[in-house]
């Protein structure tokens, strides 16, 4: 009897070690997003320097567009009022101190009244596309990042690989957790890349819509103030 509680003792003393080994080695294993992003090599640091530029320029374009865009519903119908009343300075005023992209553009046409149709529409046109060149400006930076992103996450797997494989030849020791270890570690700067890639192209995507869905304001908006010019005078 005494053998027997001795034996219990023993594995039970033998379960709670092994209990002991697991909970230390899931310790050592687990490491935090910062930990393993370290463990990507040099190459994460162009990678970071890049996503900090994609986000950089997204938010400073993202703030561009939305000052241009910003417009008032009734701005349009407040010009039509003063031009057909023939309060032409009024109008003027008000488009010279509205601060957008559709206003700039209005106050263009308005300086040219009394002009063929045909001159005003181009002097509206030309300052639209300078608009739109100001909008554009600096957004194709975040293509390139999106493309440029995933690459360098490439490289740095490529360069990992090859310090990999050449300790395994020049040492001649090797073993499947070793190497599927080096591959894990290798693929971060991979991941890495391809994550800030999507992030800029996406980003990218999403300005350029913003412009667009900009530049049809400014279209519509010249288009109804060549129609005012061409209504009848109270």
């Amino acid at each position: 009897m005494h053998l027997y509680f001795l034996q219990v003792l023993i594995d039970s003393a033998k379960i709670k070690d092994s209990l002991a080994r697991l909970a230390l080695a899931a310790g050592q294993q687990k490491e935090s997003l910062w930990e393993i992003l370290l463990r990507g090599g040099p190459l994460m640091i162009p990678l970071a320097l890049l996503l900090i530029l994609a986000i950089f320029f997204f938010i400073e374009r993202l703030t561009a567009i939305n000052k241009a865009s910003k417009s008032d519903e009734n701005f349009m119908n407040i010009i039509r009022d003063h031009i057909i009343s023939g309060n032409v300075a009024a109008a003027r005023s008000l488009a010279k101190n509205t601060n957008n992209a559709i206003a700039r553009i209005i106050d263009k046409g308005i300086q040219r009244i009394g002009k063929p149709i045909d001159a005003i529409e181009r002097s509206m046109e030309n300052v639209g596309k300078l608009e739109l060149y100001k909008m554009e400006r600096n957004v194709s930076i975040l293509s390139v990042i999106g493309y440029i992103a995933p690459l360098f996450g490439f490289l740095g797997t490529i360069a990992g690989m090859f310090q990999l494989f050449y300790s395994i030849a020049s040492t001649g020791e090797y073993s499947i957790s070793n190497i599927a270890g080096g591959i894990y570690v290798k693929m971060i700067s991979s991941a890495s890349g391809l994550i800030i890639g999507i992030i800029a192209y996406v980003g990218y995507r999403y300005l350029n819509s913003q412009i667009d869905k900009t530049t049809n304001k400014m279209e519509v908006a010249s288009a109804e103030f060549i129609d005012i010019l061409q209504e009848p005078t109270r």
